[in-house]
This record gives C-alpha cells, sequence and structure tokens, in this order.
C-alpha cells in the first residue's frame, strides 16, 4: 500500500494508491486518515462520511478482484478528483458516487462521463484501452445490468448502478474489456497530459496549479513552458538590470497565448509582490467570463470547506486579477503623473488594440478630451514608462486576429517604441516577422540592434485548442488563403481524430452535434457578426447574446450555448473555445473562380465590400469562427432560395463546391 504523490508539480496524483488485496487487509481507519492527511484543507464532515460509507462500499465490491484501486485521482484540467478508479484486467473503471442519493441524476451522469473522457483524451496509459464509467448512487433503487456499446473512441457511456451491485459492475467491466492486462501500478504512474479550455485554465492557475500541471507534455506544451518560462526570465532581467522591457509573445490561434499571461499573472497577483503584475484584456466578453467562472469557482471552493463567503467579495478580488484594458487606461487619464500599481502589465490580443483615429475620436466623444494624439499603444506604454526604473509589458499577439475597424495590428506597437520610447528593450519572437503580422519593416526601423533581441522561444507553434488534431489552425489558414492542395493534405491527416462535416440543412447539423458531444462537453452555433440572411433559419446574428451565460451555464439554461438556438458572432467568441461547433457560414463571404468575395448587407441588398481593411477584418472573423472547435465541427452553408434576391443559391453553391473539393465530407439528411 502507498500514498501517492501530493506534490502540486505531479502530472496527477491519488491521495490514496494500493493493489486492491493491500486496501482489503487495510483497517477501513486507517484508509480514512491517509485521505485525511492528504487533504488540502481541513475535512468537513459531510467529506468524511461520504468517504466511510465509499470505504464501505468498495470493500464489498472489490472482493476477489486482482488489480489496483485509487482514491481521489487528480483530475488538474477539470479543477476537481475521481473519487475512485478501479483498474482491473484490461478495465479503468472511473467511480463517481453519490453517498446516500437515491437517483441517479442527469449532472453527476455527466460528471462519470467526463472523467471518462478525460482520462481516455489525456491519461496517457489510457489512450488505448476500454474505458468504463460508473455512477453510484448509493441507495438507488433503479439500477442498470450492463453497459451500452463503446463510442469510437473506446468510452462506454456510464453504467448507472447502486452500492449492493457495483461490485457486478466491476466483474462486468473486467469482462467486457478487450486487450491486455494492464499493468495496474505502472498505470497510476503514467502522465497525465491535459488540454484545458482556457476556462479550465484559469480556474486551475488561480486556484494554485501551475502550467506544467494542467498542460500537455508533448513537444506542443514543451514549448509552451519554455515560452512561459523566456517570459519569466525576463521580467526578473529587467528587474534586475533595472530596465524596462517590452515582450511580443506570438503564436497560432489555440496555442496558449493567454494561458502564458495568466500564468505570469497568478505567479504575481499578491498585491505586495514587489512584481505585481495584472491582465489585461480590450476582449469584453473573455474579461466578463473569466471573471465570472473564476468567482463562481472560489466561491464553489471556499463553501466546501465550510466557509461563509458573499459572492461580491470574491468578484472584488477576481476584478483586480482580470481587468479591461480600458479601465486601466482611463485609471492613466485621470492622474496624468501617477504610474499604476503594477510593474507587469500583460496586454492580451495586443493586436487589438486601437489606432490614433480611433482612440482620437474616443477621447473627443466619450471623454470630451478633443485633439488627443497618442494611439492606444502609445498612451498604455507612456502609462508604464512613469515607473522610475524598471517595468515590463508582454503583448500576447495573435496573427490574422484583428477583426474591427480601428485595431491597430501590432505595429502600432512597434511604432510607439520607435518614435518615442527608445530606452525600453525588446523581446520579439523570431516569426513576427511572418506574413500576418507585417511588421519587419517597422522592427528594422527601430534601428538599434542591441535593443531588438530576437527569440524563438518567444512562439507558440502548436494549437493546444483542438488537442485531437493540432493542425487545424493551419487548414483553416490554407483555406482562407485559397491554397487548395495544402487544405486537403491537412484534412486528409487529421479528419481521422477531428471529425470535420458539412451539411446544407441546419437540423441535421444540430443533430450532429449532439451525437458527437458527451458529458458535459460543450457545443454551440456560431456565425460572422455580418451574417444578416440566416434570419430564415432563425439565426438572428442582431441578437445580444450574452456570453457569460452562454459559455459557462447548463444544458437547462435557454441562453447558453446549449440551446443551439442563439449564434455567437466573432466578436463573442475570440479567445474562447468550444468542443463541438456548428458554423453557419453566410453569403458576406462567397467563394468564386476568382477567390473571396466579400459582402455586407446594406437595406435590402447585399453590397461588395471595397475597403481594403474591411475585407481584412471579414476573413479574420471567419479565421476566428472556424478556430473555436476543440473536438470537430461541422459547417451549414445554406441552399439558398431562388424566389429571395437576398439568398440566391449562387450566393452559397460555389462556397459548398470549394469546400467539397478541399475533402469536407457531407452529411446525408435523413
Amino acid at each position: 500500500m502507498s500514498l501517492a504523490p501530493t506534490s502540486p508539480n505531479a502530472r496527477h496524483s491519488a491521495w490514496y494508491a494500493s493493489p486492491i488485496s493491500g486496501f482489503l487487509k487495510t483497517p477501513p481507519d486507517e484508509v480514512l486518515g491517509l485521505l485525511s492527511r492528504a487533504s488540502e484543507f481541513d475535512d468537513v464532515l459531510d467529506q468524511r462520511r461520504a468517504w466511510i460509507r465509499e470505504i464501505e462500499v468498495l470493500r464489498e465490491a472489490v472482493g476477489g478482484l486482482d488489480g489496483w484501486l485509487y482514491l481521489e485521482f487528480d483530475v488538474p484540467r477539470l479543477g476537481s478528483r475521481i473519487d475512485a478508479v478501479v483498474v482491473t484486467g484490461a478495465a479503468v473503471v472511473p467511480i463517481e458516487f453519490k453517498v446516500d442519493e437515491r437517483e441517479h441524476r442527469r449532472g453527476d451522469y455527466d460528471q462519470a462521463w467526463d472523467y471518462g473522457l478525460d482520462l481516455k483524451n489525456f491519461h496517457s496509459a489510457s489512450h488505448e484501452v476500454d474505458v468504463l464509467p460508473v455512477l453510484v448512487a448509493t441507495e438507488a433503487i433503479a439500477h442498470e445490468e450492463d453497459w451500452l456499446e463503446p463510442h469510437a473512441d473506446g468510452v462506454r457511456p456510464p453504467l448507472r448502478t447502486n452500492a449492493a451491485f457495483l461490485g457486478l459492475a466491476l466483474r462486468r467491466a473486467g469482462a467486457l474489456a478487450q486487450g491486455r492486462c494492464l499493468d495496474a501500478e505502472a498505470w497510476g504512474k503514467s502522465a497525465y497530459r491535459p488540454t484545458p479550455t482556457i476556462v479550465q485554465a484559469a480556474r486551475a492557475l488561480y486556484a494554485g496549479h501551475s502550467v506544467d500541471a494542467i498542460s500537455r507534455s508533448d513537444a506542443g506544451a514543451r514549448n509552451l513552458r519554455v515560452t512561459a518560462r523566456r517570459v519569466e526570465e525576463v521580467i526578473e532581467e529587467a528587474r534586475s538590470s533595472n530596465e524596462k522591457a517590452i515582450v511580443f509573445v506570438t503564436g497560432v490561434p489555440g496555442a496558449g497565448k493567454t494561458l502564458v499571461g495568466l500564468d505570469v499573472a497568478t505567479r504575481r497577483r499578491a498585491p505586495s509582490d514587489a512584481t505585481h503584475a495584472v491582465y489585461l484584456s480590450g476582449n469584453g466578453p473573455l474579461v466578463a467570463v473569466l471573471r465570472e467562472a473564476l468567482t463562481r469557482d472560489e466561491v464553489e471552493r471556499k463553501r466546501a470547506r465550510g466557509e461563509k463567503v458573499r459572492k461580491g467579495v470574491v468578484g472584488q478580488r477576481v476584478q483586480a486579477f482580470i481587468q479591461n484594458v480600458h479601465h486601466f487606461r482611463d485609471d492613466g487619464l485621470r492622474d496624468t503623473t501617477q504610474p499604476p500599481i503594477d510593474r507587469v502589465v500583460i496586454f492580451d490580443e495586443a493586436q487589438r488594440a486601437w489606432n490614433l483615429e480611433k482612440t482620437a475620436d474616443f477621447m473627443k466623444r466619450r471623454k470630451k478630451r478633443p485633439g488627443f494624439t497618442q494611439s492606444e499603444p502609445e498612451f498604455l506604454l507612456s502609462y508604464m514608462n512613469r515607473h522610475e526604473g524598471w517595468a515590463v509589458v508582454i503583448c500576447l499577439v495573435g496573427g490574422g486576429q484583428e477583426i474591427h475597424t480601428g485595431e491597430a495590428g501590432i505595429g502600432a506597437w512597434l511604432d510607439a517604441v520607435r518614435a518615442h520610447f527608445p530606452s525600453w528593450r525588446l523581446h520579439i519572437s523570431t516569426l513576427l516577422a511572418d506574413s500576418e503580422y507585417d511588421v519587419e519593416s517597422k522592427v528594422a526601423s527601430i534601428g538599434v540592434a542591441s535593443r531588438v533581441i530576437r527569440e524563438p522561444d518567444l512562439h507558440l507553434a502548436s494549437s493546444m485548442r483542438s488537442f485531437r488534431a493540432e493542425s487545424v489552425s493551419n487548414f483553416v489558414g490554407a483555406v482562407l488563403a485559397g491554397e487548395l492542395a495544402t487544405a486537403q493534405g491537412l484534412l486528409h491527416d487529421f479528419q481521422a481524430r477531428y471529425p470535420l462535416a458539412m451539411t446544407r440543412n441546419l437540423d441535421r447539423a444540430r443533430r450532429w452535434i449532439r451525437e458527437h458531444a458527451r458529458g458535459s462537453e460543450r457545443y454551440g452555433l456560431v456565425a460572422s457578426s455580418q451574417a444578416y440572411r440566416l434570419k430564415p433559419h432563425a439565426i438572428d446574428v442582431r441578437v445580444d447574446v450574452d456570453p457569460v451565460h452562454w459559455f459557462l451555464d447548463g444544458a437547462g439554461d435557454t441562453r447558453s450555448s446549449f440551446y443551439l438556438e442563439d449564434a455567437a458572432t466573432e466578436f463573442q467568441v475570440q479567445g474562447l473555445e468550444l468542443d463541438w461547433v456548428c458554423m453557419t457560414w453566410d453569403a458576406d463571404l462567397r467563394r468564386s473562380t476568382s477567390g473571396w468575395s466579400h459582402h455586407s448587407f446594406r437595406g435590402d441588398k447585399w453590397t461588395n465590400m471595397i475597403a481594403l481593411d474591411r475585407k481584412r477584418y471579414l476573413l479574420n472573423a471567419y479565421r476566428v469562427l472556424l478556430t473555436r472547435a476543440r473536438q470537430g465541427m461541422v459547417l451549414f452553408v445554406p441552399p439558398g432560395d431562388a424566389k429571395d434576391h437576398t439568398r440566391l443559391p449562387a450566393f452559397y453553391d460555389e462556397t459548398f463546391a470549394y469546400l467539397a473539393k478541399i475533402g469536407v465530407p457531407t452529411l446525408i439528411d435523413a
């Protein structure tokens, strides 16, 4: 019998791990004591009672089985622990206990399924084995005799049972599992390589986990850890040399740029820290969703420890940690001499900062400051420049992600440094010269080579959002660039791991999404903010979607993404993600023999976009929407209507034909 490691840097841990034979020989009080000592907080009475009952039930259920038992198995990506995992024969059986419950609730069922999927996807020793989750409502009368058939990945839907029949379920799991018997002890020592959503990552980091604990350990994630480490080194170098530095971290969509920023911010969030950091974003929906998620999580965690807590008080602390960049800017406007309290500032999606024209217009209209002469990047740098001595600005940059008029791109930051802050040291990703960033000439114009340090470690090349297929973002780039052969090759490489399909029937697309999603995997509709002629399909992009409800609330809330009624646009989803996406493709972006044509709906008809920046914003909007799905996506391209001049079939047919030529399979309508 052995207690699993509880180090916060461990890939995973079980508070109790033992061969089943050792568990049966160990007095229950001793097992309870080990669990209590491993617990990170004082055990409340209900938790101790639950453990006592679980131990009692398991002693009856596992008698005669060969294998190992793990209790309180850590799943940091989900911010929770699996009550028990039994590894016997070729089977891995995660068990969710609901002590004293008389019925199997849907939320508990989804949680059991989540545990099974998490092990399958992210626990290295579970990738190729059969996973059979169990939900135990100890006092339930109803129970299921056998599992349903497994899905393609070898995970079966959870079996609902009770205390009396758990032993039978475990024996049946051993009989059903295919393959060789597992080395159950080695299974428990295998690496856990998760890929969290940004919401899950923020929750885990805020709760004290490290980037290492919540990210994969393959080449892509090693790049993530190297980048995070390099940013930390730059901060310490600037502090020790008493200099000011600006760091540009680039990366493909979903590579973990925000995760790097949140990691730096959480490490330095204590107000008393001399290197106090704040995470800033101009993305209002992202800020709102992260704040609410962290607040809900912190409140739940404190109440689970028996603490009395008010949500508003917790929310105030979270707001100080994650701020809207415009509120930070306004603080600098109110007092034009004092520096911010923060020595380290992380600007997420820095490419979306406002150019001079938009900033001056805003200052004149909203702040009553006519004649304002600074772009947003220039003013923000001037605010940080008020510090005596050192300061660090970290810009997280997404290439091809500008989606709104007035977004300056990364060039405005470089212009500000060149013209006004020549003493600042620049740490620049070597890939900032790529065409999607288009700033190499600006870097060269800064002139003083010793002030510009090019660093390969500041680029994140592998997407971690689509953990089933890292090349999805490259595929989307090829599709939008019209690179047919490249798109075909990439699709062929990932299609078996990342389901992608298309249809001209929206109901069929909705069915596809619901058929693929399991447990609490989140899915939803997305559409371009210019997709005005989806209204005949009951999708109105002018409806004000509340991203907090859409991204965080459950399947029973009509405002949530699960209802597949309200489509979120690029403005609501940028920086966030879903497991499964139904992407609705309107006539604003159309394929033709000469490439893409760009349109906006004015009055009662489509008009051609002329301005190059508006065309770029529309293409980037589709880039954002097409890279939101972690596990798979279905595309809905309307069939059009020959009787409606705003929805003629010709507006859609070429787009559908182009996607078909790439190789996107078409769903057969029922």
